[in-house]
């Protein structure tokens, strides 16, 4: 309207005369009659331009107006006659119409009684024709639908069937091919609609089949680990004879797999035996018997063609987690028999087989880094476990048979590619713990013998004995096979039981060293080391406890002596027996030594130190029963009842002494002799004992001089001169002081080397003679009255005050 405006200016309403109104209401009038023009721009000229402009042009309007109702009458007069000629003219047709209508009408019907039955059979020919045209069109429709329904017939059949990879496929042909030719159709949208519920439905038949698969090898991983292990049990077997037959053959893969398929054997004894093996051995059971895997095939098939692939695999691998935990984790009794561990163990060997064949099998489903982590947590499970477990075990048949187990069960998983060095570790642990078992069992073993001992010399009757005893204990003395029947052997009957028993020790540790893959200088040293163990532990502490025994006498220790010397002196054929098996030279820089020499050489001191204790034992038991008269006036004139007793008892005791080593015969003899003299010396310095009188010492001297007389008269040979009379030496000056009374020279020669009463110390003597002078005090009330007894009264208070003096200068200079 803007634009309007702008390309024709409004008109202006001239305000000065009537002519210019006219002129200027003229234009506006024309711009109101033209059609071209808007009205609003026009009127609102009139009403805007003045205040008086609006009634002028009403004014004006109403001219105009009546100007044009006068022009239209004009012409309607000029017209009026010619619009009657044609009323007229047309009222004379009317009557020819109405005639011309009656014969149409009539011709109409006429014509439709005549076409009534050609539109009939017209009409019939369009219905047959549109029935045709439909049956075509029905029959073009479905040559394109019944593939699809051939397709969806055979979906269904192949689900019946449980073939659901295959029905997977057809889904797929059915979604891409044919439900888009036929989309329009209500029963393809119906069937396009249900093909993801048939897909949904066959996952999860397919993970019901999976679960059912999970759950079967758990039921079978006991038979399949069973099998496998007893297959590797006999190709164990089989190597280890041919080895034995041809030294060149070496290690073979083990004969059993998962499919069944057995390894070729390209030696010739194989070769030879190959038909007849085929003919007895019985067929060779593989997880594939046990166990149906297709539903893994199936389901993994499945997924990857619905493109869940993923969820599959993690799925299967978390359930395998969740499975090796629950295999991993042991019965609490497990320890108890060997069949818990063999249970144990068959059913992990069952798992990782299974685990392997589906690694081998499937593209994807198990990767190798998965299989490893898997192995890696239940190696340290299963080492853990049996750790503990064995820990419990003190039968060592029964840590062999565990130990057997582990191997087989290594050798078995190492042939399917395990890492299986920490279980051979494992092993060495057990190996500690299986000694440590041989060595209690061995402890009751020795226990056993050292009790049915009788602790004497062996009797030979007969040279079939005689080579019974040399044949089990390695025994050569020339001099006794010099001797007639019937003789005796220096030992006693534990000393062959003992070297029986250390190689059978020796025989049990080399079954466990057995099939650990390791060298014979190892096993040696194994070897070695175990029965060092057995002979400084379990066998010393045996002979050191028997040692101490209090029904063990000085007998039983003289013949313990003997058969650790014995011992001792087989440790070397023992050397020999343990490089005889493993073939190491004993000269190897590393071979270790056994400490069977110091085991016998510190039980038969402790039997010396036993014997020297017991001897003095029953020395103090001989002096218990002393009953000396302290005060009497006179000797008996010949030695004490108990003294020669001992003495007696002491020649007996030495005579036995006469098969032990002249050192120790002489060092028992020496001892004996000291101790009964100390003894005895401390019988007379007793602070109990307050008086002695002269006869008293007299009757001591008896029995000292019975005490030299016995070891003057060599009880044990070997001792030069009188070494062992220097026993009594102090007993000896002491008593011949007080019986001499020769105080004069003591104290004279007091302190020099070449004194006659040199070992008499003043301290001793001064106690003595204390006892004595209380003793003269009592016994003679009126020696005051005899010059001889007050002189010598006297001169047993000047020497006191002497003998005081001595030990107080001692005392000080000390």
């Amino acid at each position: 309207m803007s634009s309007d405006r702008a390309e024709k200016p409004l008109p202006a309403i001239p305000e000065d005369d009537g002519r210019d109104d006219e002129k200027g209401f003229g234009n506006v009038f024309a711009e109101l009659e033209s059609v071209d023009l808007p009205l609003g721009t026009t009127l609102r000229s009139v009403y805007d331009d003045q205040p008086n402009a609006h009634k002028r042009f009403m004014e004006k309007l109403e001219v105009r107006i009546r100007n044009h109702d006068r022009e239209i009458e004009k012409m309607c007069n000029f017209h009026h006659q010619g619009f009657v000629d044609a009323i007229t003219e047309l009222l004379k047709v009317r009557a020819d119409a109405e005639k011309l209508m009656g014969q149409v009408t009539d011709t109409n019907r006429r014509l439709q009684d005549a076409g009534r039955e050609v539109t009939a059979q017209t009409e019939e020919v369009i219905r047959c024709r549109i029935q045709q045209r439909n049956m075509a069109t029905t029959v073009e429709r479905l040559q394109l639908c019944l593939p699809v329904l051939e397709m969806y017939s055979k979906l269904k059949e192949q689900l019946e069937s449980k073939r659901y990879y295959a029905a997977l496929k057809t889904m797929e042909q059915l979604e891409k091919v044919y439900i888009p030719r036929v989309s329009r159709y209500r029963f393809c949208q119906i069937m396009a609609e249900n093909l993801p519920k048939l897909r949904e439905d066959i996952k999860d038949i397919s993970m019901s089949d999976l679960k059912d698969f999970l759950e079967s090898i758990r039921k079978h991983s006991d038979k399949i680990g069973e099998t496998a292990m007893k297959q590797a049990q006999q190709h164990r077997t089989f190597n280890s004879v041919i080895q034995k037959q041809d030294s060149g053959v070496g290690y073979t893969k083990p004969v059993y797999s998962l499919n069944g398929r057995m390894p070729t054997q390209h030696n010739g004894l194989a070769a030879e035996e190959g038909v007849e093996e085929d003919q007895s051995e019985e067929e060779v059971l593989t997880a594939q018997d046990l166990v149906d895997f297709s539903p893994v095939y199936r389901c993994l098939h499945i997924y990857t063609v619905l493109g869940d692939r993923e969820t599959f695999e993690n799925y299967y691998r978390k359930q395998r987690k969740k499975q090796a935990r629950l295999v991993l984790q042991p019965q609490s009794n497990m320890h108890e028999t060997v069949e818990g561990y063999r249970r144990y163990l068959n059913q992990i060997v069952g798992f990782f087989l299974v685990e392997d064949h589906v690694l081998h099998s499937t593209q994807g489903l198990l990767t190798r880094a998965f299989s490893d982590e898997l192995w890696n947590m239940a190696l340290s499970k299963i080492t853990a476990v049996l750790r503990t477990h064995s820990s419990y075990c003190s039968d060592p048949d029964l840590v062999l048979e565990l130990k057997n187990l582990i191997v087989i069960f290594a050798d078995t998983l190492q042939g399917y590619g395990y890492p299986v060095n920490r279980l051979f570790d494992l092993l060495f642990e057990i190996r500690d713990q299986y000694n440590e078992t041989l060595l209690k069992k061995w402890a009751v073993v020795f226990r056993e013998i050292f009790e049915l001992d009788n602790y004497s010399p062996i009797p030979v009757e007969t040279e079939e004995e005689y080579k019974s005893v040399v044949n089990r204990f390695p025994f050569h003395d020339a001099e006794i096979e010099k001797q007639a029947f019937p003789k005796k052997l220096p030992m006693s009957q534990s000393v062959p039981q003992i070297y029986v028993q250390v190689k059978e020790f020796i025989y049990a540790s080399l079954k466990f060293s057995e099939s650990l893959h390791r060298s014979w200088t190892e096993i040696d040293d194994m070897l070695r080391k175990s029965t060092n163990l057995l002979l400084t532990r379990t066998l010393s502490g045996c002979l050191q406890n028997l040692i101490k025994k209090p029904h063990i006498g000085l007998t039983e220790l003289v013949q313990i002596i003997i058969n650790t010397t014995h011992l001792e002196q087989a440790c070397k054929y023992l050397e020999d027996f343990i490089t005889n098996i493993t073939n190491v030279s004993p000269e190897t820089v590393h071979t270790t030594r056994l400490y069977g020499l110091s085991t016998f050489k510190d039980a038969r001191h402790a039997a010396e130190g036993e014997i020297y204790t017991k001897l003095n034992q029953k020395i103090d038991e001989f002096i218990q029963l002393a009953d000396y008269d302290w005060g009497m006036p006179e000797s008996d004139g010949q030695a004490s009842g108990y003294l020669m007793d001992l003495i007696n008892f002491l020649r007996s005791t030495f005579q036995v002494f006469t098969h032990l080593p002249g050192k120790v015969a002489q060092t028992a003899c020496m001892s004996a002799c000291k101790h009964l003299s100390t003894s005895l010396m401390q019988m007379l310095l007793d602070s109990e004992l307050k008086q002695i009188s002269m006869g008293a010492v007299q009757q001591f001297n008896l029995d000292v001089i019975q005490c030299e007389l016995f070891a003057s008269s060599e009880p044990v040979p070997g001792f030069q001169g009188d070494t062992l009379q220097l026993a009594f030496i102090d007993l000896r000056q002491l008593l011949d002081l007080f019986m001499v009374w020769d105080w004069s020279t003591y104290l004279a020669d007091y302190g020099q080397s070449t004194s006659k009463y040199l070992r008499v110390n003043p301290s001793t003597a001064l106690a003595l003679l204390e006892k004595m002078k209380d003793t003269s005090k009592k016994n003679n009330i009126f020696s005051q009255f005899r010059k001889n007894d007050r002189d010598k009264q006297k001169l047993i208070e000047t020497v006191v005050k002497q003998l005081r003096s001595l030990v107080n200068g001692m005392s000080q200079h000390s």
